[in-house]
């Protein structure tokens, strides 16, 4: 299987989501990536949209491959390649990723709390999962704000990934799971990098009719 582009990974999960439609779910995007496809997805479900602050935190000298990740509150989720990053170098990485955080907090949303995920239906959206520790330090940070339920709806993960983050989700939506899996990017045919303002607009922009 292969994806035009986000939008259309977007429109497919919002399919493969319909049955949560009526449920007023809040819809939370990673950034960058998933956020505009978590617009798409909540303007489809009649939900609302909110962006989720995770951090990959990246394997010295390679980094696409993630040793953690970081949350807004600051927990660290350890990976499966934890032990192979020196010590140092993970102390810098983490204060690294904490200032993007702080700064994209203030300019997507202006400084503005997350919306309250209490009592509600919450989907976490992204374009696609690796290892999967991004997605799971996003769903435990939400548990933690206790909603009523937890889905995670991503467009490709290698099926490894999928058993990481089902431990921390009520329900896993993936379109495709290959047992070979290299990078995210090679199932878009345009994988483009999504701008900040990108994001701003996906997250201030009104839905018609609303």
């Amino acid at each position: 299987m292969r994806f035009d582009d986000r939008d259309h990974a977007a429109v497919m999960l919002a399919r493969a989501l319909a049955h949560y439609r009526g449920q007023h779910p809040l819809v939370l995007g990673l950034p960058r990536g998933g956020v505009p496809m978590a617009r798409i997805i909540a303007d489809a479900l009649d939900g609302d949209v909110d962006v989720v602050f995770v951090r990959k935190l990246r394997m010295p000298g390679q980094p696409e491959l993630a040793i953690g990740a970081l949350d807004e509150s600051g927990a660290v989720i350890k990976g499966r390649y934890w032990d192979y990053a020196p010590v140092d170098y993970v102390d810098q990485e983490l204060r690294h990723q904490r200032e993007i955080i702080s700064g994209r907090r203030r300019r997507y949303t202006r400084g503005q709390p997350p919306i309250d995920t209490a009592g509600r239906l919450v989907i976490l959206v992204d374009d696609g999962v690796a290892t999967g520790s991004s997605m799971v330090s996003a769903a435990r940070a939400i548990r933690q704000r206790k909603p009523a339920k937890v889905v995670i709806a991503v467009a490709v993960a290698p099926p490894e990934s999928i058993a990481t983050i089902e431990d921390d989700a009520d329900d896993v939506v993936c379109l495709y799971s290959p047992e070979e899996f290299y990078a995210v990017g090679q199932f878009f045919d345009d994988f483009s990098e999504v701008s900040d303002d990108a994001v701003i607009v996906a997250l201030t922009r009104t839905p018609a009719g609303r």
